[in-house]
């Protein structure tokens, strides 16, 4: 409620300051928002290493995950943050659908001949971020990616909805389009070939799946003091051995340490 009417104010303000000052306002000035905070979780609610629930990253994700999909207010758990880059290192970021995870790691689905795609090609490093409001955490995942078999893209492809299947058909994602009509057109086109006589829509050679393969997965949880609580899991370097203080002894192959926020 706070936190609404200081924004409410603020919309106000800036209202009152542009009719005052015309265009001259945001030509001259720049809008502060660093006033902008939520109060995170209390002293007494914090994330500590005892509170893990596995000693390797995928059950600690599993336990958070699903306790984000039982909120009504988190509307889709599963989006994620996913960070690509060029062979140049120019980075680019969009929201994706977690489709599946496991101790194998992370999957996704996507059009083959997108920008994601093609950055995916020249360099398969790349990073994930999930970021649930309403519990005041976030998961980060980093690591390289490799394509899902064919068979699989299929067996998923075919359980979408078909207007979902023939959506995917329409769209050469990323490529520059005339306007909206042209996608409406190749839909209706593919609707009257797959969806009136009911066909199985066959799968596009340039739409598939892949899968993060994590190299760390650090889980962040946000306190009202700002000493935030940070557990990173990452495969040891060669040589690295838990001390059992800054570093310690995790399962299947993982170590975890705790970092300054």
């Amino acid at each position: 409620m706070i936190r609404d009417q200081f924004l409410s104010m603020r919309i106000f303000i800036s209202s009152i300051l542009r009719r005052t000052y015309g265009n001259s306002f945001s030509r001259k000035m720049s809008i502060d928002i660093g006033g902008m905070r939520l109060r995170y979780k209390d002293k007494d609610d914090t994330f500590l290493e005892k509170h893990l629930v596995s000693k390797e990253p995928f059950g600690q994700f599993k336990a958070w995950f699903e306790e984000a999909c039982t909120k009504k207010e988190i509307l889709e758990p599963n989006a994620m943050c996913l960070a690509t880059a060029t062979k140049d290192g120019i980075p680019s970021a969009r929201f994706v659908l977690l489709k599946g995870y496991g101790k194998e790691g992370f999957k996704f689905f996507t059009n083959y001949g997108s920008r994601k795609a093609k950055e995916l090609d020249e360099n398969p490093n790349v990073a994930a971020t999930f970021y649930w409001e309403v519990l005041n955490r976030s998961i980060r995942i980093e690591g390289h990616i490799e394509k899902i078999s064919v068979e699989e893209s299929t067996t998923y492809f075919h359980s979408r909805p078909v207007p979902s299947q023939i959506a995917a058909c329409a769209s050469y994602q990323s490529t520059p389009i005339e306007s909206r009509d042209i996608l409406c057109e190749r839909e209706k086109v593919l609707e009257a070939e797959y969806l009136i006589p009911q066909k199985e829509v066959p799968k596009p050679e340039f739409w598939g799946g892949y899968i993060i393969r994590p190299r760390s997965v650090e889980f962040w949880q946000g306190q009202r003091d700002r000493l935030h609580d940070r557990i990173k899991f990452r495969k040891p370097k060669n040589g690295e051995t838990p001390d059992g203080k800054l570093l310690h002894q995790g399962e299947e192959g993982w170590v975890y340490e705790r970092l300054s926020p």
